[in-house]
């Protein structure tokens, strides 16, 4: 019983801490989102800020087309190899993960949805 309690006080700090995030995004997140929400690309449903797997938040996640779209700004520049550590978890999940530099969104948001828009052409892994 003290398992499914902890995985449901576990979920419950996740959903708060993401909603955090939503209420405060950065400004390549918020450029970003503004391009995405309410199926503008593609017709795709992107969230933001979400949950995945119990224990990590994807700046934006097409569930549905197993993607997630990391934005990435000079704090990730020092935290490579844990990137690659949620990266490879992601993959795990079935997830596919695009990076893009927050100074791409917030200098070529063109460019930056060119990206996405070829990663979601791309057929999920097992598709």
């Amino acid at each position: 019983m003290r398992i499914k309690l902890v995985r449901s006080e576990t979920a419950a700090l996740l959903a708060l801490r993401a909603c955090a995030l939503r209420g405060a995004p950065t400004d390549s997140e918020q450029m970003l989102w503004r391009a995405l929400r309410s199926r503008q690309l593609l017709g795709v449903r992107f969230r933001r800020q979400a949950p995945i797997g119990g224990f990590m938040i994807a700046d934006f996640v097409a569930r549905k087309q197993r993607l997630v779209v990391e934005v990435d700004g000079a704090y990730h520049g020092r935290r490579r190899s844990a990137d690659a550590r949620r990266d490879r978890k992601l993959l795990r999940l079935g997830f596919r993960v695009l990076r893009l530099d927050a100074e791409l969104v917030i200098q070529n948001l063109d460019e930056a949805l060119a990206l996405i828009r070829a990663a979601l052409a791309e057929p999920p892994e097992g598709a």
